[in-house]
């Protein structure tokens, strides 16, 4: 049995000295990103290491075309199906200790609603390139950077892994391009935004708000 310890934030000095999988995505770009958002992607694989920043989300909005879109997304347990104004919300970031993904549990607390969690996993794919996974297999492309202080993920096209297999989804007919940032707002805080835009559509689902961390909410776990 193994003991958990508060990490060192600041340089995120992490036990037995691997290197964060956000670092080996960016490599020498890894250096561009804001501080805050280095704190919080701390994470190496097979560590168990986790964090968990705290916000709310000043919008979250889906269009009338998108509503239609919304059961079909639930079954995959992907997107938001409501809708909300000054949103708390709590994002939980987590490194398997069984393999190399890190995942998300993002808690979005609307009035009148249960807790809803949107749950997903990003592996790296290779240089800047990352997929992010939902339920069933289905996974989003992404191309990552640092932009400005900024994290930003871009949508490369959608995927099917079927029995090991990466087969291309044409899902963007109907969900359109994600973009994803997480931009430095201050030394304590910074802002997360996503949208989801329809070339025909318009913006079919978006979110936007403001983070914070602490050193008490991040955890490395001795392997």
């Amino acid at each position: 049995m193994t003991d958990s310890v508060a990490l060192d934030l600041p340089e995120a000095k992490a036990a037995g000295g691997s290197t964060p999988v956000f670092k080996q995505v960016l490599g020498e770009d890894w250096d561009r990103l804001g501080a805050i958002v280095r704190r919080h992607y701390f994470l190496r694989s097979f560590s168990g290491d986790y964090i968990c920043v705290k916000g709310t989300m000043h919008e979250v909005h889906h269009s009338a075309f998108a509503k239609l879109l919304i059961p079909m997304a639930r079954i995959f347990g992907a997107l938001v199906p409501y809708r909300g104004i000054d949103v708390p919300v709590e994002v939980h970031y987590t490194a398997r200790r069984d393999d190399a993904t890190i995942h998300w549990d993002r808690v979005f607390h609307f009035a009148g609603h249960a807790p809803f969690h949107f749950r997903s996993h990003m592996e790296q794919t290779g240089p800047n390139q990352v997929i992010e996974f939902v339920r069933f297999g289905v996974g989003m492309r992404l191309r990552v950077t640092a932009e400005n202080g900024a994290l930003v993920f871009r949508d490369e096209g959608y995927i099917w892994r079927l029995f090991g297999v990466d087969v291309p989804l044409p899902m963007g007919l109907l969900m359109g391009s994600a973009y994803v940032e997480e931009r430095p707002v201050d030394e304590d805080s910074f802002s997360m935004r996503m949208t989801l835009t329809h070339p025909l559509f318009g913006k079919l689902f978006r979110y936007e708000g403001r983070f914070t961390l602490a050193d008490d909410e991040a955890v490395s776990t001795d392997r």
